[in-house]
């Protein structure tokens, strides 16, 4: 074989090389439609009650701040009571409202009220909080809004990313139908919320 012919051979089987390097690699295929249609039937059966209560401990934390209680949660639609108590000091916060009013007490002599209750926690506290969609994401379910869900091989949600949210559920408990977390991870940022539940009542 000539040398001209070898050089053009090499060429060719260098832009090859160089060509299968640029591209794009290939993204990870979406859940199997068999997998959200089972997750949508979940959440409707979740949806179905309306009224329900955990127990359990909430740890929540930030690049500045960071505090834990017990956690007594308990919601009616729209309408819900967040309690803790805080090992450290002994004292017991209630937020307490609905989707247009919130009620704080136990932080200060008297009670701060506020229009918004995450808006409330955060002034009050520094937790920023996202309380409207924890109330779904606490459930293993997507809030409002776009949302990618990645499923563990029981079909179960791994990993909810949703509103620059990453939720993740390390653990459910079974004995539910359906099933519900026993442990809830959620990151944004340096913005962390933790949840360890000990106990859930479904009405």
């Amino acid at each position: 074989m000539s040398g001209p012919l070898l050089r053009r051979l090499a060429v060719v089987a260098i832009a090859g090389i160089l060509a299968a390097c640029a591209a794009p690699r290939p993204r990870p295929s979406p859940p199997d439609a068999a997998l959200l249609d089972r997750q949508a039937a979940r959440e409707q059966a979740l949806a179905a009650h309306a009224a329900w209560t955990l127990h359990g401990r909430l740890g929540v934390s930030d690049a500045r701040d960071s505090g834990s209680g017990a956690l007594e949660w308990t919601q009616d639609g729209d309408t819900f009571r967040f309690s803790v108590h805080a090992p450290v000091t002994g004292k017991t916060w209630v937020l307490a409202g609905d989707a247009h009013h919130a009620r704080l007490e136990g932080l200060r002599s008297a009670a701060v009220e506020g229009d918004d209750a995450a808006a409330l926690l955060e002034r009050e506290l520094g937790w920023r909080v996202p309380l409207a969609e924890l109330a779904d994401w606490v459930r293993g379910m997507r809030a409002a809004g776009p949302a990618r869900v990645t499923f563990r091989g029981d079909g179960l949600p791994a990993e909810i990313d949703q509103a620059g949210w990453t939720v993740q559920y390390p653990d459910y408990d079974t004995r539910h139908e359906p099933a519900l977390p026993r442990k809830v991870f959620a990151v944004s940022g340096d913005r962390k919320v933790r949840l360890a539940i000990s106990a859930w009542t479904l009405r």
